[in-house]
């Protein structure tokens, strides 16, 4: 059943960080069919530009920004070329998002952790300030962030992932709450494992036994497809979801009930 008409989005602007591949590329193009205008961000200018030429082909406006969420300036620069194209933001997607392989805690290289805090946190952090700064000024907005089930309960072998996506969670409560009064909703999906490049490389990591576990931590026996992440993210960004507010999404096919 669509809900969404496909006008629901028209004359509205939306920024996606890591929108080059996977869950950010899907959700530009949904929205896109909706009628928004896309601001597409992500490091693999390539893969990005790939994805805006398809978000043309839809037959609205969208621009590519190469940024690194873990950088400030860049971030600011980013909001700043989208307002100069658009005029205004209407909903922000945080997508960008990195992880490492499973790896046992005390032999993690802490530099593979510090890159999740980076781009998992500091990234969201960057990019919610903001965005909250903009929608601020024009009166309201949607803040719609990506965490993940490892944010919302033990995920061995990749803890230090996990914390990160933890943050993510208390990030988008406590901002919902903060700033529900200034017309700002502040929302979260936390996904499993969705059949995207990211889980394909960990995958790859795996041997036989891992990859099975993988696949059979759901009771519906599958991965999770990037459409069916990017149709909630549409759907809480959208007026059918007005009175949802600091909450996070569990899009796991069971797999925490």
């Amino acid at each position: 059943m669509q809900l969404l008409n496909d006008q629901a989005f028209m004359g509205k602007t939306v920024l996606i960080t890591g929108g080059a591949s996977g869950i950010g590329a899907q959700s530009a193009l949904t929205f896109a069919q909706l009628g928004a205008n896309i601001v597409l961000s992500d490091i693999d200018q390539e893969a990005g530009l790939a994805t805006l030429s398809r978000i043309h082909e839809v037959g609205v406006q969208g621009i590519y920004i190469n940024a690194d969420v873990s950088d400030v300036d860049q971030v600011n620069t980013m909001f700043a070329t989208a307002i100069d194209e658009f005029t205004h933001i209407d909903v922000v997607v945080n997508n960008a998002g990195v992880e490492y392989p499973p790896t046992p805690t005390h032999l993690t290289d802490d530099a593979l952790f510090l890159k999740n805090v980076d781009v998992n946190i500091k990234g969201v952090w960057f990019c919610i300030k903001a965005a909250l700064n903009m929608m601020l000024k024009q009166g309201g907005g949607q803040i719609i962030n990506v965490a993940s089930v490892a944010g919302l309960r033990s995920a061995p072998m990749i803890s230090g992932y996990s914390a990160t996506k933890h943050a993510v969670v208390g990030l988008t409560k406590s901002v919902a709450v903060e700033y529900a009064r200034a017309n700002i909703r502040v929302n979260a999906v936390c996904p499993s494992f969705i059949d995207t490049p990211m889980v394909q490389r960990t995958l790859a990591h795996m041997d036989e036994k891992g990859q099975r576990s993988i696949m059979g931590a759901s009771p519906m026996k599958r991965l999770g497809k990037p459409q069916e992440i990017a149709n909630a993210i549409v759907w809480l960004a959208s007026d059918e979801s007005s009175f949802m507010n600091g909450h996070c999404m569990t899009m796991d096919g069971g797999m925490l009930a």
